[in-house]
């Protein structure tokens, strides 16, 4: 059995791709059958067969790419035409390759047997293009072929002449932007003038299907703070997965602790406990833009205090109660807050006061299921912080994936009070203290 190796193809290429095999296992083979078509960055060759037998295995598939030297079929019962071909594959000296005088489709470094005479292989000083005149790797040309891109209307920006990805996904690009496209003849007239058609207006829902609940009350509200707050204020929304296993077991202990026997302990106390040493660190996200009046310019009030808001769903719509003076709380009295706070919030029996004079917001989608989000910014402030569903997940710990405990902590932040760097440092300690909630001991 012989097994035959792909030859150097010519023109210092150490690799090509298998484009289609002419033959399959059991197949009969002469010396000279084309077995193969393979592809190089210059050109399409015909491989022929240096032996004759009987087809092995076929040790590489179609479309693969395959170094030079690299095994890719073996041949079975292969006569002393094998021999020959295998002589004719050793180079005679350094930098020499033999070569045949006569035979059948050869390729460099093998081919048909008979006398052969040996010759120094001169090294291009420069790319030499192939019959079509393109030089492209394999990937590049299948890539053409996909996109349908003629490669020889592309022009190259490789380092030495080559079309590179680049150079196809380009040309391609303005094909489709040009194609079928005709220039128009120049109108006559200089200007017209197009109606604009009036606005339409809302059917009135005389369907029995359509409900129509007027808007009033706390959504009318919520509506326009939240029109007021998205056209005024540039939101920039900023990410990051968080390992959170150690905030669960941190709940666990809380709960089993007699301190906390009275209290509801839930995550989000530890979120919020987060976010108040996250403020604490990069005070400007607990500021808040007040636009100058008159001569007087803008400025940006930076409040030393934290009355943290927590957005609640309640049957009459979206409330952000806040929590005053929150940076002075302990554990066990924020615990007590958050309680106080969600359960008044869903018996409707929030004040306006409640509501009123909030500087950051923390609101809860992960009880809905949701890992992340883009909130919008309570007005009067520059952040809301989101919390998302903690799962268990697979995670890379000390180079072992395990099933961690896994939440998204996202926010949006008012790009005119706090610039990428201070959002990216808030977040980040917000996660830290969710990985190891002992930094709260500082």
């Amino acid at each position: 059995m012989q097994t035959f190796h792909l030859p150097d193809v010519g023109e210092g290429l150490t690799e090509a791709e298998i484009v289609s095999w002419h033959v399959a296992p059991g197949d009969s083979v002469a010396v000279d059958d084309v077995i193969a078509e393979i592809e190089t960055a210059k050109s399409l060759v015909e491989l022929p067969s240096p032996f004759a037998g009987t087809v092995g295995e076929l040790l590489v598939s179609e479309g693969d790419t395959v170094n030079v030297g690299a095994p890719i079929i073996t041949v079975v019962g292969a006569d002393a035409a094998a021999d020959a071909a295998t002589d004719a594959h050793e180079p005679t000296g350094p930098g020499q390759h033999a070569e045949p005088e006569a035979g059948g489709s050869v390729l460099v470094g093998y081919g048909t047997g008979g006398e052969a005479k040996t010759r120094r292989r001169k090294k291009p000083e420069k790319p030499v293009a192939s019959a079509v005149g393109v030089i492209a790797k394999p990937p590049i040309r299948k890539l053409a072929r996909d996109l349908g891109v003629d490669l020889s209307e592309v022009r190259p920006s490789g380092a030495a002449g080559e079309v590179t990805r680049d150079d196809v996904v380009k040309h391609a690009e303005q094909a489709s932007v040009f194609r079928n496209i005709s220039t128009p003849e120049r109108p006559a007239v200089r200007e017209e003038e197009i109606p604009v058609p009036p606005k339409p207006h809302a059917p009135a829902p005389d369907d029995a299907r359509i409900e129509a609940i007027p808007v009033k009350g706390v959504r009318k509200a919520t509506a326009t703070a939240m029109v007021g707050s998205a056209y005024s204020a540039p939101h920039v929304s900023v990410w990051t997965d968080v390992d959170a296993t150690r905030t669960m077991e941190f709940v666990k202990r809380l709960k089993a602790s007699p301190d906390f026997a009275d209290v509801k302990i839930s995550p989000l106390l530890i979120v919020a406990r987060a976010v108040l040493w996250a403020v604490r660190r990069t005070p400007m996200i607990n500021s808040a833009w007040v636009d100058g009046d008159g001569d007087e310019g803008a400025k940006i009030h930076v409040r030393h205090y934290v009355n943290l808001g927590i957005a609640a769903a309640t049957p009459r719509g979206l409330l952000v109660p806040n929590i005053k003076d929150a940076q002075d709380l302990s554990m066990r009295d924020l615990a007590r807050a958050l309680e106080r706070l969600t359960v008044t919030a869903r018996e409707g029996k929030t004040t306006p006061a409640d509501q009123q004079g909030g500087t950051i917001t923390i609101t809860n989608i992960g009880v809905f299921g949701m890992d992340a989000g883009t909130p919008i910014i309570n007005p009067g402030e520059s952040a809301i912080v989101a919390m998302g569903a903690i799962r268990q997940k697979p995670w890379v710990v000390d180079g072992e994936v395990r099933p961690r405990w896994v939440t998204t902590v996202s926010g949006s932040f008012d790009h005119r009070v706090v610039d990428g760097d201070g959002i990216s440092r808030f977040l980040a300690d917000v996660a830290a203290v969710l990985e190891e909630p002992a930094l709260l001991l500082d």
